[in-house]
């Protein structure tokens, strides 16, 4: 493995672990029928990939920690194409996403790293089966 593939992998292995919180699926709390799921298509410029991914794990983990509503921020990568950016996002309904917008960490995110993001597409999802969302969580350890 080359010292760029090296250095992608060892950021973003923490991003699985930190970026899915089980803490935040709350069954009494979470209108299933509500989530709000997004898919986000990210091409990074390689020449800053080592800084973008710097910066998505400080954003995703503060989103996770700090906001009720935010369930998920899961980056991944393309394993041919480490530029190649999905985000896995939920959000308890539309109103944790706003929110979310507002906040300190994504503003900071969104201008640090606008000048590195070559293309972005947002898909907007529809869960299949969002009761079973609390026990994929559950499955999750440290």
């Amino acid at each position: 493995m080359n010292n760029y593939l090296s250095k992608l992998v060892f950021l973003v292995i923490p991003l699985i672990f930190i970026s899915c919180n089980k803490k935040n699926v709350n069954s009494k709390h979470t209108a299933y029928g509500n989530m709000m799921v997004r898919m986000a298509e990210i091409e990074v410029e390689p020449e800053f990939m080592e800084d973008y991914l710097a910066i998505l794990k400080v954003e995703s983990e503060a989103s996770v920690r700090l906001e009720p509503g935010v369930i998920c921020i899961y980056p991944m990568y393309q394993q041919d194409h480490p530029n190649q950016i999905k985000l896995l996002e939920i959000y308890a309904d539309k109103e944790a996403y706003k929110s979310h917008l507002q906040t300190p960490h994504f503003k900071h995110y969104k201008k640090t790293t606008l000048h590195m993001v070559k293309s972005l597409q947002l898909l907007d999802m529809k869960a299949i089966d969002p009761e079973t969302m609390p026990k994929i969580f559950l499955k999750l350890t440290r």
